[in-house]
């Protein structure tokens, strides 16, 4: 995949400079969404003080921004790849931290960045102390790669967005399970899609001709769309895999343990159970939902709160019941958990469900902890959000993590993920050419 370069917009100084000041982004001003670039100034005086910022706007029109302030080098330079910041936004050297730091310019606000098609634009400038502006580039951040296929999905009941990488394949096959009820975005899914996945991003309700709302899910749905998935004709992995984040984990756990054909689930920050909706399979129920109990909401100054432990105890004798069965999946796991998620207790959850396959003598699965993270760990490089509007409470909630350890977590998740799904979705490529 290539994606062409785009030249860089400066502001020549006019006034007190004697050189022009030059803000360059590297290798190109316009990248992947997941791709870092090089954020250098020349031009400037000699040990000249600088303010660098940074301002986006998302599809809600809500406006992000940072900044950071930075001491040029002898020969007027800053180079934030090596260069600490001194105050603004974050401190110490964090190449990408005028991304991961901005911030809304309202509370309780969440980065929404959910179409495709649409680049994340970024403006970077460099301003002297007094203010002015000394020179500007434009960052455009893709989510979608050069030659990946967007279709819109509408067959038999299944409802999403497939995006296809460019080439004959074989390529690995995921399905890309969002928030259930808490919004739908194509972000993840067309960037995976960009690094040589097949990807089916699913709507589980609200779209067009389905539900608004939902009373309860069934896994029949997801076991049309894997179906749709396999299906298609430059998948050339067997089985599928699946990625989830918060409502949507326990529901990935539910696909890989009750469905065929799942031979990866990557689950993040969800539950060990069947959480908030009974689950049904060939108009049976086969779990009830661990419920929650609101009056555990813990206040904060900010008017956000902790709801970390809002749900019921799992492993209570009359909850038990929810508890999702993975000891009866095939296919391998990825848990990851933030330690510092104020949403969910994920690290309680994930290590109940490794004591429960280890008590039934498995080892198919693979966990990893992020101390100092929080709940939304997506791809790298997206502004970090503190806190959100929680989609059953209606209230703002706390997210947790600490901005700069959240963003390491996302860069190396990020990876990981992507090799997880590579190792364990082996391509066939005799049944690609079957297909064709």
């Amino acid at each position: 995949m290539t994606v062409k370069p785009c030249e860089e917009k400066t502001t020549v100084d006019s006034g007190k400079m004697s050189s022009q000041v030059r803000l360059r982004l590297l290798p190109r001003a316009r990248c992947m969404f997941d791709e870092p670039v090089q954020v250098k100034v020349a031009g400037l005086r000699s040990r000249q003080v600088v303010t660098v910022r940074a301002r986006s706007t998302d599809e809600k029109e809500v406006v992000f921004s940072s900044s950071a302030t930075y001491r040029a080098d002898g020969g007027g330079e800053v180079d934030l790849e090596r260069d600490p910041s001194l105050t603004g936004s974050y401190t110490g050297v964090e190449p990408m931290g005028l991304l991961w730091s901005m911030r809304a310019d309202s509370l309780h606000k969440r980065f929404q960045r959910t179409k495709s098609l649409n680049p994340h634009v970024v403006k970077f400038s460099v301003h002297e102390e007094e203010g002015r502006m000394l020179a500007e580039a434009t960052n455009e951040r893709l989510l979608i790669g050069d030659g990946v296929s967007r279709h819109t999905v509408k067959e038999g009941n299944v409802r999403g967005v497939l995006f296809t990488p460019p080439g004959r394949g074989p390529f690995p096959a995921v399905l890309d399970l969002y928030i259930l009820g808490g919004g739908f975005s194509e972000r993840r899914a067309s960037l995976l899609a960009s690094r040589g996945f097949v990807v089916l991003t699913v709507v589980a309700y609200g779209y067009d001709d389905m539900p608004k709302k939902i009373k309860e899910v069934h896994l029949d749905y997801f076991e049309e769309a894997i179906q749709f998935l396999k299906k298609q004709d430059k998948v050339g992995s067997k089985g599928v895999g699946v990625i989830s984040i918060s409502k949507t984990g326990d529901l990935a756990l539910s696909i890989a343990s009750y469905l065929p054909g799942v031979e990866a689930t990557v689950w993040i920050n969800g539950c060990s159970a069947n959480t908030l909706l009974p689950l049904y399979y060939k108009k049976r129920q086969i779990l009830p939902p661990l419920m929650i109990d609101l009056s555990k909401m813990i206040p904060t100054e900010s008017g956000a709160f902790i709801i970390k432990n809002v749900l019921h105890n799992p492993l209570a004798e009359e909850n038990k019941a929810t508890l999702v069965p993975v000891e009866q999946a095939e296919g391998r796991f990825l848990f990851v958990a933030s330690e510092d998620d104020l949403n969910w207790d994920s690290k309680a959850y994930m290590d109940m469900m490794v004591e429960r396959l280890q008590r039934h003598g498995k080892d198919n699965f693979e966990s990893v902890c992020y101390p100092g993270a929080g709940h939304y760990l997506g791809p790298p490089y997206g502004p970090y959000c503190p806190s959100s509007v929680h989609w059953v409470a209606r209230r703002p909630f706390l997210l947790g993590g600490e901005p700069s350890s959240h963003a390491a977590a996302e860069v190396h998740l990020w990876k990981k993920i992507q090799e997880f799904f590579r190792t364990q979705l082996n391509c066939d490529a005799t049944q690609i050419k079957a297909k064709l």
